[in-house]
Order: C-alpha cells, then structure tokens, then sequence
C-alpha cells in the first residue's frame, strides 16, 4: 500500500476517502521513515540497550505494531483489549521493564512483520469507513474529548516520536 512514487504526497488514495487517503499518505511516509531507520541491523542491534532503564529499537518497533492494534480495536471496535490480546501486547505498550525481560532475541523481519501485519488490516479496515468516521467524538485522555481522526493521528505521532529515539540509540552501538 505504500506507494513510493508518491511517498511525499499527502493526497487521495484509491479505495479511500478523501480525509482517510490523506491521513494513510501520512501513516506512510512515517512508516517509510522508521523502515530506514531500522534498515540491515541484527538482533543485537535490536536488543541493545542504552542503560538499564532504555528501551530497545525491537521493543520500540513492536510498540508500534501494538499501539496501532490497539487503536484498531478501541475505534473500529469500540472496546478495550481482552485479557488474551493483552497477554500478547502488554509488553509492547507498556515497555520498560517488562519489554526489555519479554521484547528481545528477534531479527528485523519479525518486527517489520508484525508491523505490516497489522498495518495490512488497518488498511482493511479503513476501506469500511467514511470521512465523517473520523470526526466521531469520544472521551480520551483526562478525561477530555477527542476524535478519531486525532486518534490516528496519535498512531503515528508515537511513531514518528520513538524514531527519533530509534536514531539515537543507533548513533550510540
């Protein structure tokens, strides 16, 4: 679904709506982006550790898988994670200590899997929707009100946010 001829537009794409083609051209490019940045690095490139408390470029890549999952179920679903879809994802949206015990020993195709998996059906499930979904309103964080399209923008905000630490910890191997 990324097209790379048209990596820098944000514009309509086929089989979407206008406001939901635009908000994928920009899920792509960041995408497009943290696929660069994570090029050709090896398991212990992904399992390195700045200091006790960091975070891994594995983790992190699998934070991005499971934040857009769960994104996935809350607007598409209108629910919370199960037990059993946590017991898969927690370690991945929580981080910290239990990423750094539970995130590790995987190559760079393991992550970029997952995340094309679940991007696979975030594309999927867009197809379902119209613009207007994306201004549907519900309470978010602290209790205030925001909309899907913010929402989704967040998906990949976080992302782009954890590249950037993606590309200081490879500056520091």
């Amino acid at each position: 679904m990324i097209n790379m001829d048209n990596i820098y537009l944000i514009t309509d794409i086929p089989g979407f709506t206008p406001q939901i083609g635009r908000l994928i051209s920009m899920m792509n490019y960041a995408r497009h982006t943290t696929i660069e940045a994570t090029k050709d690095l090896s398991v212990d490139q992904l399992d390195y550790l700045l200091d006790s408390e960091s975070n891994s470029i594995g983790a992190l890549l699998l934070h991005f898988a499971a934040v857009e999952y769960a994104y996935q179920v809350e607007t598409f679903e209108g629910r919370h994670l199960s037990e059993e879809e946590l017991a898969v994802w927690r370690p991945a949206l929580n981080l910290g200590e239990e990423g750094r015990d539970k995130i590790k020993g995987n190559d760079l195709n393991f992550y970029l899997d997952k995340m094309n998996e679940v991007r696979q059906r975030t594309y999927e499930l867009f197809q379902g929707v119209n613009d207007d979904w994306l201004y549907k309103q519900e309470e978010f964080w602290y209790n205030k009100q925001a909309n899907y399209y913010f929402m989704w923008y967040h998906v990949f905000e976080d992302e782009i946010n954890h590249r950037g630490q993606i590309r200081m910890i490879r500056k520091r191997f």
